[in-house]
């Protein structure tokens, strides 16, 4: 059965169905084994992969080695000391938390394995150590299979977010590339446009057919083959467009060497009319590619035209990673509107989206070319700031709370009115996980909200 049709279910009943396969008494007497070296096993696990260079990055920052030592001891006494169907299903779950979590963090799915071995190995030694060998051997088969059993719903998980992920990091590679679709319409519409006049020129000069300029290897041609064929992969514009090419080419190219311009001007003409036809046929199928190609716009929100939520794990991976390259920082700006609610309630939701719209212009105006805008929610925007430090950080953070507080925004009817804006600021620590430096800019945040609005808090780190 593959492993997307696992069910809570189906693990549950497998994993009675292991207990089930060995004595109570094994399975108590490793239980206990557990339990008893549980500190010296998270000790051993952390002390060995510390050593090895590629997992220190993901271990080395100290809230990660506090939190998991702890967490690694509970999760040894919780898997060998669960056999109840309600208390599985909590460590099942458990396992997939722990998968999706080394997908965000992007921890190597060899060095999670290698872990695993590393405790089985460790285990088991303790097992042989402590009982006779015949007990011992079973309870090593137990001890082993529970760990594995765990690895294998783990990296079920890990899979599935990984993928999960790389769409969407797929996506924001072509979103990033594609954000002026207008533009490159344009300008492959006017590469087009040169092929064909340069046609109708060569034509008129009576330029030998093997000398006609081909469409395919045109500028046109060759962003189309190259780049636009794999861009619109799939729609059935694209295979259109590659048959109207390959018929010019091969078709009607070839026929110009059998016109006679002075004695037939009727057959030349057809051909230029044919030509002039396909060239149509292919700008307007380039048209609707582009036109339907709108997945690409979901990235960004529709009334601010600010990125959305879509690519906010996408960006800050990347930011994270290349801090840990380079030994830069970068950090999350979290804002919002303050008494935003009564906006809308006094003067309207189309008042409310005007001031949502200067909000992000005002925000652009503040940012810098490689600075990251998203609208999150409501009135809620956040900013990540590439290339800062603490100071510059704060700096930045409360030239926005001055700037958006002094400005005046303008509403219908003539309305104008004066507002301010909460921020909560985090810089980026050294921790692995980008959820961790969320959490802690929406807690400035909720504190600056608190502690009286129109202020910048600054979370610890």
């Amino acid at each position: 059965m593959p492993a997307t049709q696992f069910t809570l279910d189906d693990l549950t009943c497998e994993w009675l169905e292991r207990l089930d396969s060995f004595p109570a008494d094994v399975r108590e007497r490793v239980a206990q084994t557990a339990e008893r070296h549980r500190t010296d096993l998270a000790s051993h696990f952390y002390g060995v992969m510390l050593a090895h260079k590629e997992a220190a990055q993901f271990l080395s920052h100290e809230e990660v080695k506090t939190r998991l030592s702890r967490s690694m001891e509970n999760w040894i006494t919780n898997l060998y000391n669960s056999s109840e169907a309600a208390d599985i299903q909590s460590v099942i779950a458990h396992q997939t938390r722990i998968g999706e979590v080394h997908a965000r963090v992007s921890i190597p799915v060899h060095l999670v394995l290698r872990g695993a071995r590393l405790l089985k190995q460790r285990l088991i030694t303790y097992l042989r150590e402590e009982l006779p060998e015949r007990q011992a051997a079973e309870a090593a088969a137990f001890a082993a299979t529970l760990i594995d059993l765990a690895m294998e719903i783990m990296s079920h998980a890990y899979t599935t977010s990984h993928d999960r992920r790389s769409r969407a990091e797929e996506s924001y590679r072509l979103f990033a590339v594609t954000q002026n679709m207008a533009s490159e319409k344009e300008r492959q519409r006017a590469a087009l446009l040169d092929w064909e006049n340069q046609l109708m020129f060569d034509v008129a000069m009576n330029t030998a057919a093997q000398h006609l300029p081909r469409l395919s290897a045109s500028e046109f041609g060759l962003w189309f083959r190259h780049k636009g064929a794999h861009g619109f992969e799939g729609a059935p514009e694209t295979e259109l467009i590659l048959e109207s090419m390959t018929r010019i080419d091969e078709m009607l190219l070839p026929l110009f060497a059998n016109r006679q311009s002075e004695a037939n001007p009727t057959h030349t003409m057809q051909l230029l009319r044919d030509l002039r036809e396909q060239a149509k046929s292919i700008s307007y199928h380039l048209d609707l590619l582009f036109e339907q190609n709108n997945e690409l716009e979901s990235g960004r929100d529709v009334l601010t035209r600010l990125l959305n939520r879509k690519y906010l794990s996408v960006v800050l991976n990347k930011q994270i990673t290349y801090a840990r390259s380079t030994g830069g920082s970068f950090a999350v700006l979290a804002l919002d509107l303050d008494h935003f609610k009564q906006i809308n309630d006094s003067h309207g939701h189309e008042a409310g989206d005007l001031v949502l719209q200067q909000v992000a212009v005002l925000m652009l105006n503040r940012s810098r070319a490689g600075d990251y805008l998203f609208r999150t929610g409501g009135e809620e925007f956040l900013m990540i700031m590439v290339d800062v430090n603490d100071h510059s950080a704060a700096k930045a953070a409360d030239n926005i709370r001055r700037a958006i507080a002094a400005e005046t925004f303008r509403l219908p009817q003539d309305v104008t009115m004066h507002l301010t804006v909460s921020l909560g600021l985090a810089v980026y620590n050294g921790h692995p996980d980008y959820q961790q430096l969320l959490r802690r800019a929406d807690d400035a945040l909720y504190e600056a909200k608190n502690n009286g609005r129109n202020r910048v808090v600054i979370a610890p780190e």
